[in-house]
């Protein structure tokens, strides 16, 4: 059983904060979410210690981390609304919504595969099926890139405005599940962008956290088109402006985050399969190859007119209308 420990008070001003435990995949639609509902949002990182950690998100929250805990993330007034996202932070959400007995709102953005009934609203991917009356579900996940990547059309990357144009943008995932990347497999994939980069006049590559060195390796010796940019990690990484300047993109469909970001902008958008794709992230991606929003990739990728795609300001009204 859990604990209920004591109650806390209710910021009577309001106020929304963002718990997660820092992962990027988890930030990107948290800090979506919450901009739009209060741009004066608090942005509280957990860190629990291994054994809590550990117990996630089926234990309790670590008691240095509890609501009222000196220095903790969860220390102060309670919000109004807290968005949660990650395994790590769940037991944070529900160890402050019981504390404030109810009156913090709580939004879970992503299955948390416990405690899914006690979420205010509960956002996940289609391909995930979940079901409730607190469930909201889209194809696509919301991220808050569109104002950026229009911005990004004045190109504040210096490398990405010098290429030539039309520009091929390649964006790279990483090992999910059985999802491989490895030196054989991005032999392959280079072979395809050669051939694809031949109706270009330049490529831009950008890989994510998740893409093995050897595997990018592998990619940067095997491509033979002369103009040819792969951000290797110095600097900020270019890749608004990649998917704002592209007139295709390339894009693994390992990540649901970066394909979703990647229909938020008007270029044709196909998706690469790795081998050992997830049979979910396989219905994702044809579920968008039906509805004519990306194409599979092969070895060709001619730009196509499409409407760019944004999840966003969809799930922010009916978080608004459901918290109402």
């Amino acid at each position: 059983m859990m604990e209920t420990g004591p109650a806390v008070g209710v910021d009577r001003r309001g106020g929304l904060w963002v718990l997660t435990d820092g992962k990027i995949g988890d930030d990107v639609q948290c800090l979506a979410v919450a901009g739009a509902l209060n741009p004066t949002f608090e942005k509280r990182v957990v860190q629990p210690r291994v054994l809590w950690g550990l117990m996630a998100p089926w234990g309790p929250v670590d008691p240095k981390e509890a609501p009222g805990a000196a220095d903790g993330p969860l220390s102060g007034l309670a919000p109004a609304i807290v968005v949660a996202s990650g395994r790590r932070a769940i037991p944070h959400a529900l160890a402050l919504k019981r504390s404030s007995e109810g009156r913090t709102k709580i939004v879970i953005m992503k299955d948390p595969r416990f405690g899914r009934s006690a979420a205010d609203v509960l956002w996940t991917p289609e391909h995930d099926r979940v079901t409730g009356s607190n469930v909201i579900s889209t194809l696509t996940s919301p991220h808050g890139l569109s104002e950026k990547i229009a911005a990004a059309h004045k190109c504040t990357s210096d490398v990405i405005a010098k290429l030539p144009k039309p520009m091929l943008g390649v964006v790279l995932g990483g090992p999910s599940g059985e999802a491989r990347y490895d030196p054989a497999h991005a032999m392959d994939l280079a072979e395809r962008i050669n051939t694809a980069g031949q109706e270009f006049a330049s490529i831009a590559i950008t890989p994510s956290r998740r893409t093995p060195l050897d595997f990018l390796s592998a990619i940067h010796v095997a491509l033979a088109h002369e103009r040819t940019f792969i951000w290797d990690g110095g600097g900020d990484n270019p890749y608004i402006d990649i998917l704002a300047n592209a007139a295709s993109l390339i894009v693994a469909a390992d990540s649901h985050n970066m394909m979703s970001e990647a229909l938020a902008s008007s270029a044709g958008v196909y998706a690469w399969r790795p081998r050992g794709l997830a049979r979910k992230m396989a219905w994702f991606a044809d579920q968008l190859e039906q509805k004519g929003a990306a194409r599979p990739f092969a070895d060709e990728a001619p730009p196509f007119d499409r409407k760019p795609i944004d999840a966003t300001p969809g799930v922010v009204d009916e978080i608004i209308r459901r918290l109402k």
